[in-house]
This record gives C-alpha cells, structure tokens and sequence, in this order.
C-alpha cells in the first residue's frame, strides 16, 4: 500500500512543474558556462576566428577587449543565475514539498508539522544538489576546457540577457562601485592582465601540460626577463676584453686581428679607460688596397659608443638600433671602463651560446661529479647557477666568479671552502686575476618549495 501511495503521488505532480525546473536549471547552467567562458577565452584564438569572417566571434571579441562590456557582461551571467536559482527553488518547493509531506508522513510515521519540514529539508537539498552538479559544476568545467566553443555557443541568449538586465546591472554595479569607493578601491572592471610572475608560471604550467618544447619554454622565460638584465650581467668583464693600443706599430696590427676571435676590436690609448674607438680586419684591409700600406690605427679608426653599466638589456637593444652600432663599451659611473657588450651577447641570452666564425669553442661546462658536488665555471651568469646550487645568490656581482670574489673579500688559493648562501663552495682553480671555477656542493630543496606555485599577489 505505501508503494502504491508513493507512486501515486509521483504521478499527481504537476508535469508542467517538473519540466519548468529542469529549464531553469538548464538556464542556470548556461549563464554558469556563459561566465567562465568569457573570462577563459583566449583573445588571440577569438581573434583569429574573427579574422577569418566570424561573425559571432567578431561580436565576441568586441566584448571581451572592453572592460565595461565584460564587466557588463558578466553581471548578466550573475544576475541570471541568481534569478533562476531562486525561482526553480522557490517553484520545488511550491510544486513538490506539499506532494511529498504526506508521503514522508507515512513512512516515517510522524505528524504532519513535521513531514511538513522534512519534505521541506529534502527539497532543498535534492534541488542544491541539482544545482550544483548539473547547474554549475558540470558547465564549469565544459567552459573551462573548451572556453571558445562554449563561449561563441553562449554568445547570444548571453547579449540578450545583457540588454534584458540593463537596469538592474546598472543599479546593482553603481551600488558596487559606491561601497568599494567607500573603502578606497577604485573599481577595474574585468580584465585578462597578468603579472610578469604569473605569466611565468603560465609558461611553466604550459610546459608541464606538453603544450611547450623546453627549449621553447626556456627562450619565452629568458625573453620574459630580459627586461630585468643588465648590461653589466650581460657583458664580457674588462679581465676579459681583448683591445689594441693605437700606437701598436703597423707591422704587428695585421696580425693582431688576424689571431685575435673577434672581427672587431677596441682601441686605447695609454690604458683601457681611454678607448678612443674600434678598428676590424676589414679597415684594416681596405685602407691597405686603398693606399698599399697599413697606415696608423688613429687615422682608420671607427666610433664605438659607450652605455652604463646599469642599463636594462631591452633598452640596450634599442640603444643599438639608434646608434646603427653592434657593440658599445661599458662604463661605470665615474666613466672607468668596465668591459663590452654586443648584439650577440643579448643573442646569447635568449638563445645560448653563439660562437662567431673562426672562434673556438669553450671548454668550461657544468659538470656533476660522482661526490655529489657540481662544478661550475668562474664565468657562468649568477642567476644560472641556481638550478645547479639550489638557492638563487644575490649580490651585486654577474658572475659565479665575482659573486665568490665578493663572498671572501679577497682572491683565494685554490682548494679553499666557504659557505655561501647555505652552500659548500670550494674554489677548484684560479689565475692570477679571478676564479676560473669551482666546485659546490647543492642545497636540498626545502619540503615547503613547491615548483610552479602560483606567485602570491
């Protein structure tokens, strides 16, 4: 007798009710999936789309690239699915509650107050649960894989939406940005801009999910900082700089160049910090065709220019542009010579190691022994030892030379050990002028260091 009580009661709800409930939380589900797609979306995949004739992805684009049209947007997709949750829960518990109480009555074997409120209590929770399966989860994580698809499929009953709550966002979002006003924010509205930290770790989730070649990840990640580089981190240091005296006697020039790895080299006078320009083989070779003889460096002589040691490496680039030049010579505060820089250098920095033609390849590389420890050569840039160390060392210094110069204060024998930055450093070889490499013993990452986490804000 219950079962058939029970069946009857099903077949005695309103059909009409049931079916306006599944619509509502089927509109739920798409304002859901309307609004985490238009957030999602790629501008440049839209983008594209629209170039090819897309209407709706025209239409789209426009929204998407307009702050106040997203943010309006988006508050149509909030409206609509506050208004539908409300209703289909309101219409279940008109429709179903009243249908259910006697049923829960019975079998139970309680009065009816309080069938009353027990079919109240699983309404709400069977249309909550219905909800958030069906009305959000699901078209979440739809938009969030597929955010184009979902977000063109979307497009029009969402722009309809728009112009159908006009009034009620332009109330609701006024009355928003008053009490973030009151509290010193200035509203921002919605809009796809990341921190250079964040797009970091884009690139590196990107990477992970197999959508990028670590060689290309390395690149877009160096490109990403170039920015932060400076010439001096960038330079070859002055111990290092090959240059030509200007007085140096004609016979000797020729084959300076010729054993020299450079097609060009600078040109001082009396000491390093009086460079005076630059000179190449091919100077040299044309003024000898010209005149059947080498004449003095003085009278062929090229400009170089001169940058500070300070300057960020993306204005280097363009320092280079507007001086129709390839190397500069780095210069201190005080305008003492510090080393030189070149087109190539900056190269190097985005792609690797690149050897000119006729230079020798060189020979100092990471190399992991089989103690545990690691060398690493005296001129490897400071911000690449940290894969091979396991901290990031600071300091003013560019390289792992100048940085373990600047950790002893002095130049140390070889075979000396200091800790560095929690780190066994022990200086393996030296010359007379700097350190040409050592051996260290790697820091093990700490438990709490998780790799790709999200930057805090």
């Amino acid at each position: 007798m219950g079962l058939d009580a029970r069946a009857g009661a099903i077949r005695g709800m309103s059909a009409l009710a049931w079916i306006a409930i599944a619509l509502l939380v089927a509109v739920n589900a798409l304002y859901v999936a309307a609004e985490f797609a238009s957030v999602a979306v790629s501008r440049s995949r839209i983008a594209a789309l629209a170039g090819k004739g897309n209407a709706r992805a025209r239409r789209l684009l426009a929204i998407v690239e307009d702050g106040a049209r997203l943010d309006e947007y988006i508050a149509a997709c909030q409206i609509g699915i506050t208004f539908t949750s409300l209703v289909a829960g309101a219409l279940a518990q008109a429709a179903i509650t009243p249908v259910l109480t006697p049923l829960v009555g019975r079998l139970a074997g309680i009065s009816q107050v309080a069938a009353f409120s027990a079919a109240t209590a699983i309404v709400l929770l069977g249309m909550t649960t219905a909800q958030v399966v069906l009305g959000e989860l699901l078209p979440k994580s739809l938009a969030l894989q597929f955010p184009e698809r979902v977000a063109l499929a979307t497009l029009a009953p969402t722009r309809w939406s728009v112009i159908l709550y006009r009034p009620a966002i332009a109330l609701l979002n006024g009355s928003a940005f008053v009490l973030l006003k009151s509290f010193g924010i200035e509203p921002g509205g919605h809009r796809h801009v990341h921190s250079p930290e964040e797009i970091e770790f884009l690139l590196a989730a990107s990477r992970k999910g197999g959508m990028l070649e670590p060689e290309a990840h390395r690149r877009l990640r160096r490109g990403l900082q170039l920015s932060s580089r400076t010439v001096r981190q960038l330079m070859v240091p002055r111990g290092e700089l090959l240059a030509i005296d200007a007085t140096t006697p004609a016979e000797e020039i020729l084959e300076i160049l010729l054993s020299s790895p450079y097609n060009t080299l600078p040109v001082y006078q009396g000491s390093l910090d009086r460079i005076v320009g630059a000179v190449s083989l091919k100077d040299v070779a044309s003024a000898f065709a010209q005149s059947g003889r080498i004449p003095s460096l003085i009278e062929i002589v090229r400009p170089i220019p001169f940058v500070p040691e300070n300057l960020s490496a993306d204005r280097l680039v363009r320092f280079f542009q507007e001086q129709k030049s390839t190397k500069a010579i780095v210069v201190d505060e005080f305008g003492g010579v510090e080393g030189i820089v070149s087109v190539q250098d900056v190269l190097e920095e985005l792609f690797g190691e690149i050897a000119e033609e006729g230079e020798e390849e060189e020979t100092a590389t990471v190399e992991r022994l089989e103690d545990g420890r690691v060398r690493l050569p005296g001129s490897m840039a400071l911000d690449e030892a940290e894969p091979h160390v396991g901290v990031r060392w600071k300091g003013s210094a560019a390289t792992v030379a100048g940085h373990v110069l600047e950790a002893f204060g002095r130049m140390p024998a070889e075979g000396e050990t200091l800790e560095i930055g929690g780190v066994e450093v022990t200086v393996e070889r030296t010359s007379p002028k700097t350190v040409l490499s050592v051996l260290v013993r790697p820091k093990a990452p700490e438990e709490d260091e998780v790799e790709g986490e999200w930057p805090s804000p």
